[in-house]
């Protein structure tokens, strides 16, 4: 077949110089980390920084931006082709090398100690002490997120929104994730993030928890009550007003990694009517055990109760080994690149499923729809990383009010016809069972 007249073209175009340079350097920063691990890079630990992180940060950027500022538009060529993000053996390599980092994170850190050790240096500047695996991987983290956030930004930037949620993720990963946290251990003060809230970050509201940063003097006081402001309070109103998007796709840590270094994989969410009946039992489950879990270490705490000290010890256990471990670190970003970058957020986060009641049943927020425009695409529910089909409410005109809806307005990025838009409104009105548009005005008329 003459490819000169081929409407489409699998193969992928020949990379530019920028990126093959962008190749060669992750390529280079790759040989150096395996290096790293087994002891075999003879150079001071923050030359070992560099070589690792730095260089393929450099590489990750270089690679990335030529793909999107050619031309105009959101440029998602080849995702269905690609072995890369089609669930091909690249992708499935992945999966399993960030799978088992994530099991070796957590179970068997002692193999990452010479890379725990080449991060001293960074951690004595900012903390004060020596690095953990938790420096290490928050380091790694918000790395990540700040690099493909540049990545995000290239590809959405004709997108103001996009832009500007973009950067607010990076910013607090940064600032409230990453820096402050480090800054507060630096000053004696217990590690405290302030980009996460109970039910997400479970044990904030744990009565060990308060107790101990009651007990750290001022501070402490403040970081409960903000932690308790936030969750009881702040959440629902801003919830009211900006829906769950507020948090998940502009504060979150999780959703920030999901938005950037997910962005390529977010087609590959199951977008099935069963996926969707699984995901409510499993995430309002999870909600109700956590909630569950917390009320049962403080009847603990009031009561004294041996037996119901050890009810709510193995609560706390199974919770923190099944949710905050496998469920949100092996599974929710190890399979990135087999089911999507929102299998956490969708099936298993407390956080979204709290935020999502509110949303669902009193919100401004909702994503309008022009049926008549619609052209029945597809895009919009293809990209759609929490797996709803959004065309479908395009196609009636009906309002999407979805509580796993995070408002990341992709969907309405790359519809041609503008059909999609995220707005804030009266609460009233915002669901619209029965809407009219041209070509159903006789069906209406009819019911």
């Amino acid at each position: 077949m003459d490819k000169s007249i081929s409407l489409s073209i699998a193969e992928h175009p020949a990379g530019g110089v920028m990126q093959k340079v962008g190749v060669a350097l992750a390529t280079l920063a790759l040989a150096f980390f395996i290096l790293l691990l087994t002891n075999a890079l003879p150079v001071s630990n923050a030359l070992k920084i560099f070589l690792t992180f730095g260089i393929g940060a450099a590489g990750g950027i270089l690679y990335s931006i030529p793909l999107y500022m050619e031309k105009a538009g959101i440029r998602n060529n080849h995702v269905m082709f690609d072995k890369m993000t089609s669930r091909g053996i690249p992708a499935f390599a992945l999966g399993i090398f960030l799978t088992a980092f994530y099991v070796i994170l957590y179970w068997f850190s002692w193999i990452l100690d010479p890379m725990i050790r080449a991060m001293d240096p960074l951690s004595f500047a900012l903390r004060g002490d020596a690095a953990d695996k938790w420096f290490l991987y928050g380091t790694m983290y918000t790395l990540a997120i700040l690099v493909m956030g540049v990545r995000a930004i290239a590809k959405y930037r004709h997108d103001r929104y996009q832009i500007v949620r973009t950067c607010s993720v990076m910013f607090f990963q940064l600032g409230f994730a990453w820096l402050l946290p480090a800054l507060l251990k630096l000053m004696n003060q217990p590690e405290f993030y302030f980009s996460y809230f109970w039910p997400l970050k479970y044990d904030y509201l744990f009565p060990g928890t308060v107790q101990g940063l009651i007990s750290s003097g001022g501070l402490g006081v403040f970081m409960i009550f903000w932690s308790a402001v936030l969750t009881l309070i702040g959440t629902p109103v801003l919830t009211y007003f900006y829906g769950k998007r507020w948090y998940c796709s502009w504060v979150c840590g999780c959703g920030g990694l999901a938005e950037t270094m997910g962005d390529p994989y977010r087609h590959l969410s199951n977008k099935s009517l069963k996926a969707w009946k699984y995901e409510r039992v499993i995430v309002y489950s999870v909600l109700v055990f956590v909630t569950l879990t917390t009320l049962l270490l403080w009847a603990n705490s009031a009561m004294k109760g041996s037996l119901l000290g050890g009810v709510s010890g193995i609560f706390s256990q199974v919770y923190g080994f099944l949710i905050g471990s496998i469920f949100a670190g092996v599974i929710g970003t190890g399979f990135y690149p087999i089911f999507g970058p929102r299998v956490w957020c969708r099936f298993g986060c407390p956080m979204a499923a709290y935020l999502g009641i509110i949303q669902r049943f009193r919100s401004r927020f909702r994503i309008t729809t022009n049926g008549g425009q619609c052209i029945s695409c597809g895009n919009c529910s293809t990209y759609c990383e929490m797996g709803i089909d959004v065309r479908a409410y395009a196609q009636r005109g009906q309002n999407i009010v979805r509580a796993s809806c995070v408002g990341c307005g992709i969907c309405s990025a790359v519809c041609p016809r503008g059909v999609l838009n995220l707005e804030n409104l009266d609460h009233e009105g915002r669901i619209n069972p029965n809407p009219v548009m041209p070509g159903n005005e006789a069906l209406t008329a009819k019911s």
